[in-house]
């Protein structure tokens, strides 16, 4: 088993079961921030649900800290071991079906920079400023308020609006890519697949967008 997992398919078979932990995470995440549009008060109730509830917030936490650490670490080690095989030669430009996609070309640059705005995420609304309110006579953190207060200042939501189309690049590609890891990209499901990944990081992105999209321009 050790030696599957260390040779460069059973890499890819970690790169692919680590994405999916955050793939599936983002969704849910976005579907969560969503409900900020029908309710400041409901979404303060969704953070309070989670952070509340300890033991589920720490494994979460342990599990998403794990994936993301061995997502990274295997990506570096793939691309060091691929162009160590190619011995650094140039890559040959290919047009059609064997064609790589800009997506897979620069998946190691949008991936550092959606590295730093998770970090950057987590500084400002994790450990960032703390207000309290009141929802249903439980007093919590009032995370409506810090959003709409980051929300307003235009350089922050460019940086977010960018990042967040990154993300949508780096989860079209992903997806796709978790299919091809197991060996299930079968030429006859390939375009199948492919609009799936689209669809897929298409309703992640613009999710994620319409709250400081949304929050900016009512404020």
């Amino acid at each position: 088993m050790l030696a599957f997992f260390s040779s460069t398919i059973g890499k890819k078979y970690l790169m692919g079961i680590s994405g999916f932990v955050w793939a599936g995470f983002v969704f849910v995440h976005m579907l969560g921030n969503l409900t900020i549009l029908i309710s400041p008060d409901l979404y303060n109730a969704y953070g309070h649900a989670i952070t509340s509830n300890k033991p589920l917030l720490y494994a979460t936490e342990a599990a998403l800290i794990g994936a993301l650490v061995l997502h990274v670490y295997l990506a570096i080690n793939l691309s060091l071991t691929n162009r160590k095989a190619k011995g650094y030669q140039p890559r040959e430009k290919t047009n059609g079906a064997k064609a790589v996609s800009i997506a897979s070309q620069s998946m190691a640059v949008h991936g550092s920079l959606l590295l730093a705005f998770i970090i950057s995420h987590l500084i400002t609304f994790k450990y960032g400023a703390v207000y309290m309110t009141t929802v249903d006579g439980v007093e919590m953190r009032d995370l409506a308020r810090l959003m709409v207060e980051v929300f307003t200042q235009p350089l922050a939501v460019i940086w977010y609006i960018v990042c967040l189309l990154l993300l949508g690049v780096h989860l079209s590609h992903g997806f796709g890519s978790l299919f091809q890891s197991f060996g299930l990209l079968h030429p006859a499901y390939q375009n199948t697949i492919k609009t799936a990944s689209w669809t897929y990081a298409g309703v992640v992105t613009l999710g994620f967008l319409s709250n400081p999209i949304y929050i900016y321009l009512l404020n």
